[in-house]
Order: structure tokens, then C-alpha cells, then sequence
């Protein structure tokens, strides 16, 4: 797509907003790989894989596609040949449909977690199935990325039309054109966006469902009444204070997955409604929705600060040089009375 008429003060304003998105994508996501290596209690979260391969996979957006793509935007020109735009254009469409597939194996991560028996939970979720999941995660995309892209069958029938677009004779310009036939459209999206959405949806659903039947079994259970010697009855505090926990991060995930989607919807929504009416989206509308979808690659690390407490304390280590006062106290050197108990992995210390 041109940026044909944005003046200097334009192209100033466009390439200082492009290059923070850029910034914030590679540190935070670099932030959160190494929290992660760093961090022995963030290791034995089974989820914290998925986070980590998906944080590896923004990161090579933002190193691998972003800065190209920024570069053609503001100089209204592709200089770097047809054969890399080809492979630019398949590792876009790699990289951030391995993304959407890192946060649907999430949230099957957290329906068995959550809304099963916790030895289901373990049979499930070997480490070998994380394995063959997370290579999934990044085979899958391959088969609508590189092969069709390198074979050329998303030009099918479109040949003409992406030629027509790639100069521009006015100008003396070329441009990067990524066009799809309408079979590769619904292929592509259907397979990167629809189907993961529609798995993520239902089992966030269940999730919810679940959190909400405990919540008022524990209800139930505080208001039997008290024991006859007159102390306060607590219900399984372990399980109680597990739920909680394993709630609090379904619904950081979910709004993980809500700003996912919300990025990258209009994207996939275009993407498929452009074939059926002649192509006739503007090429700036295809741009804006296009870097709302990068700008999702630099988010979740927030998210992660802000809404999680463990990566929230391995952050601050990290920032902060291994400062004593954001570590996990120890449980050997207390000098008062304590007990430990372990939820998703995590030991906590109860004083």
C-alpha cells in the first residue's frame, strides 16, 4: 500500500510512532524470555512454555517484519527485490499465525488445569505433549505460509492485478503486494484466526463456568455453619486458595486473548471480505489494520507486568539488578513461625 502525500512533518510523526512500537515489542518480549530462563518458579508453570515460545515469536516479528514493513511505508518504496518480498510476506504471515496457535494452546493449557481433576491435568499435560504442541505451534502455519506464498497459489487467477499494483508509473515506484485469490482468503484465515478464536472461546467459557460452580460450592460450604466448639470452619483452604489463583490467570489470559482479537479482527475480517468485492479496500485501511495487528507483538509483555504478580516480581528483579526486596522470601532464615503450600507450581510462604 502507498503513503504517497504524507508530507515531512507526517513521515516524522509516522516513523517515531513505528519505531517505539518496534522498541516496545523487542524489549518487552525479550524481558519476558529472560524472566522466564531466570526465574526457577516461572519454569515449573507448564503454561509459562507457551508464553515463552509466543514471546520468541513477537519477537521475530518485530525484528523480521515490522522494521521492513516500516521502511516501505515511509519511503513509499520497496527496494529490497521480489524474491524477499516473498519471504517477508510468508514470515509475516508464519510468525503471527504461530502467535494466535501459541495462545490457543494456552487456553487448552488452562481448561485442563482448570476445569479438570489435577491427575488429569498431569496426564494431559506431559512433556512431551507440550512439545508436540508447541511444534505445531509453528509447523502448522508453514503450510499456509511459505508453501503456498513460495509456490505462488495465492496469486491464482489475481496475477494481473498484483502486477497492475506492484509499480506504480507515476511515482516510479514498487511496492511489496501481498494479494490472496478468495480459496486461499478463507483458507488462511480460517486456519490462523477463526478456528483457534472459536477453541479459545470455549474453553475461556468453560473456565467461567467452572470458577463460577466453585465459587458457589465454597459459598455453600462457609455458610453451614460453624463446629460446635465455637472456631471458625474454612473449607479447603488449599483447593480454595488453588482456585483463586488458577482463576486470576484464566482471566489475565483472557484479556491477553481479548487484545489479540481485537488487533487483529478487522485484519482477518478484511481479509476475506476484500476478495468477494473486487479488492476494493483502500490500501491505508489494509496498512492501519495491519499495524494494529503488530502492535499486539508488543503488548502481552505489559500485560504480563501489569496483571501478573510472578512475572510482575521476576520483571522488577531483572530491571532492578537482582534487588533483594523483590525476591521470594526463603523459606530456610525466617525468623517467624511459617508453613509452605504450593499453587500451580509456585511454593508461597504463609506467615
Amino acid at each position: 500500500s502507498s503513503s504517497e502525500g504524507f508530507g515531512v512533518a507526517e513521515k516524522i510523526v509516522l516513523l517515531t510512532f513505528i519505531s517505539a512500537v518496534i522498541l516496545m515489542a523487542i524489549l518487552g518480549n525479550l524481558l519476558v524470555m529472560v524472566a522466564v530462563c531466570r526465574d526457577r518458579q516461572l519454569r515449573k508453570i507448564k503454561t509459562n512454555y507457551f508464553i515463552v515460545s509466543l514471546a520468541f515469536a513477537d519477537l521475530l516479528v518485530s525484528v523480521l517484519v515490522m522494521p521492513f514493513g516500516a521502511i516501505e511505508l515511509v519511503q513509499d518504496n520497496w527496494i529490497y527485490g521480489e524474491m524477499f518480498c516473498l519471504v517477508r510476506t510468508s514470515l509475516d504471515v508464519l510468525l503471527t499465525t504461530a502467535s494466535i496457535l501459541h495462545l490457543c494452546c494456552i487456553s487448552l493449557d488452562r481448561y485442563y488445569a482448570i476445569c479438570c481433576q489435577p491427575l488429569v491435568y498431569r496426564n494431559k499435560m506431559t512433556p512431551l505433549r507440550i512439545a508436540v504442541m508447541l511444534g505445531g505451534c509453528w509447523v502448522i502455519p508453514t503450510f499456509i505460509s511459505f508453501l503456498p506464498i513460495m509456490q505462488g497459489w495465492n496469486s491464482i487467477g489475481i496475477i494481473d492485478l498484483i502486477q497492475q499494483r506492484q509499480f506504480n508509473k507515476a511515482s516510479n515506484s514498487t511496492y511489496c503486494i501481498f494479494m490472496v485469490n478468495k480459496p486461499y482468503a478463507i483458507t488462511c484465515s480460517v486456519v490462523a484466526f477463526y478456528i483457534p478464536f472459536l477453541l479459545m472461546v470455549l474453553a475461556y467459557y468453560r473456565i467461567y463456568v467452572t470458577a463460577r460452580e466453585h465459587a458457589r460450592q465454597i459459598q455453600v460450604l462457609q455458610r453451614a455453619g460453624a463446629p460446635t466448639d465455637g472456631r471458625p470452619h474454612h473449607p479447603d483452604q488449599h483447593s480454595t486458595h488453588r482456585m483463586k489463583t488458577e482463576t486470576k490467570a484464566a482471566k489475565t489470559l483472557c484479556i491477553i486473548m481479548g487484545c489479540f482479537c481485537l488487533c487483529w479482527a478487522p485484519f482477518f475480517v478484511t481479509n476475506i471480505v476484500d476478495p468477494f468485492i473486487n479488492y476494493t479496500v483502500p490500501g491505508k485501511l489494509w496498512t492501519a489494520f495491519l499495524w494494529l495487528g503488530y502492535i499486539n507483538s508488543g503488548l502481552n509483555p505489559f500485560l504480563y507486568a501489569f496483571l501478573n504478580k510472578s512475572f510482575r516480581r521476576a520483571f522488577l528483579i531483572i530491571l532492578c539488578c537482582g534487588d533483594e526486596r523483590y525476591r521470594r522470601p526463603s523459606i530456610l532464615g525466617q525468623t517467624v513461625p511459617c508453613s509452605t503450600t504450593t499453587i500451580n507450581g509456585s511454593t508461597h510462604v504463609l506467615r
